[in-house]
């Protein structure tokens, strides 16, 4: 008997569970990591340029905008290095069973978290 398969997938409808997740905001940590590249490293150029440069950085970065995107960077660096630890632990077989793998998912959400408020409030 053939099931009924759907014509269109209803991305809003699907339960994705905690490891999935985690594995998706890996992928999107990353490719947020990528994207900020060239802003960081032109930042870094026109911060070690010239003192007026340097002046003209530390106001920018000022702004909450600013403040906000680099928020959004030092998370996705914690959150990537969080997950890509906990996948490498996969990758040697440790965690896999389910329980376990389902706590490492909320401990890589709840470390990465914390830390992006830790260092963020440290450093604003």
């Amino acid at each position: 008997m053939q099931k009924a398969r759907p014509k269109h997938l209803a991305l809003w409808q699907i339960r994705l569970p905690l490891p999935g997740i985690v594995s998706i905001l890996h992928r999107v940590s990353g490719a947020l990591m990528f994207a900020a590249i060239p802003f960081m490293l032109y930042a870094l150029e026109g911060s070690l340029s010239s003192a007026e440069r340097f002046e003209a950085f530390k106001a920018c970065i000022a702004h909450p905008l600013v403040k906000l995107f680099l928020l959004a960077v030092l998370w996705a660096y914690l959150h990537h290095a969080c997950a890509g630890f906990r996948f490498l632990l996969l990758d040697i077989h440790k965690g896999t069973d389910l329980p376990t793998a389902r706590l490492s998912a909320k401990l890589v959400l709840v470390v990465s978290l914390t830390l992006t408020v830790i260092i963020g409030v440290l450093t604003w």
